[in-house]
């Protein structure tokens, strides 16, 4: 197993990754809110990618996992910069950005500053404290957001989600499907039917936003937001090794 290695990030914070060497364009694997490099689909495509001989490489944003930082502290734009700062130190030249759930909004913000080969979205989830979390709220719980900082809401898969009010304000400033969306490489979004988290709306939206010659959707059936059972990770195995062939 790689050891988990260090970088200081952006805003002082410890920032942890395991980094795979092996062939490029290195393989960056981005989660999603509230999630960490030591899930079943970071590890899962580590173990596939070192078989392969690629260079894989996955991290923990301030706040999460076992980087440091405060979670409640940090927003979209903080946990992109956490997420650049890593690809920059370790990898040298194009990368193939794999984002499930918010790593895919993550992905999308990185894919118009980094050297890119490809993209994967998983449930990719842009936009979505606008989107999701400010519209689900009362006007009672947004003008609590403004006037307390903070919110606390129930989850299907944390309890609860503090929804603060720097990370709606910064959500606003790091959209990416109110503006233009170039993506002149291969991309392959993946989407469940029966995840509640991220609609196929969303997934629709994001395909048509993207500007780009070789953009494809593929819904799955019966498959929910974690998009972890073996089929699943083997739709994402296919996935990437689509895009590194057409490569």
């Amino acid at each position: 197993m790689t050891d988990i290695a260090h970088i200081t990030g952006p805003r002082g914070d410890t920032l942890a990754y395991v980094h795979t060497p092996g062939n490029g364009p290195c393989i960056v694997f981005l989660s999603g809110y509230r999630s960490d490099m030591e899930g079943t689909k970071a590890v899962h495509l580590e173990a596939w990618a070192r078989a392969q001989g690629r260079a894989f490489l996955r991290l923990d944003y301030a706040g999460h996992g076992v980087s440091g930082g405060v979670f409640e502290e940090g927003c979209i734009g903080d946990w992109a910069a956490d997420a650049e700062a890593v690809i920059r130190a370790v990898t040298d030249g194009p990368v193939l950005l794999v984002g499930s759930s918010m790593g895919g909004w993550i992905s999308c913000i990185l894919s118009q500053r980094l050297d890119v080969a490809g993209f994967v979205g998983i449930a990719a989830a842009p936009d979505f404290t606008e989107d999701g979390f400010w519209p689900g709220l009362t006007p009672e719980q947004q003008a609590e957001v403004m006037r307390e900082g903070q919110v606390e809401l129930p989850s299907d898969y944390e309890d609860p989600y503090i929804i603060t009010r720097k990370l709606i304000e910064d959500g606003r400033e790091n959209l990416v499907l109110r503006k233009p969306l170039p993506m002149p490489w291969p991309v392959r979004l993946l989407q469940g039917t029966e995840d509640e988290a991220v609609s196929r709306d969303t997934a629709l939206r994001l395909l048509d936003h993207i500007d780009g010659a070789d953009v494809r959707l593929t819904l799955v059936r019966h498959t929910d937001h974690r998009f972890s059972e073996p089929a699943n990770l083997a739709h994402i195995e296919a996935a990437i090794s689509e895009i590194l062939t057409s490569l």
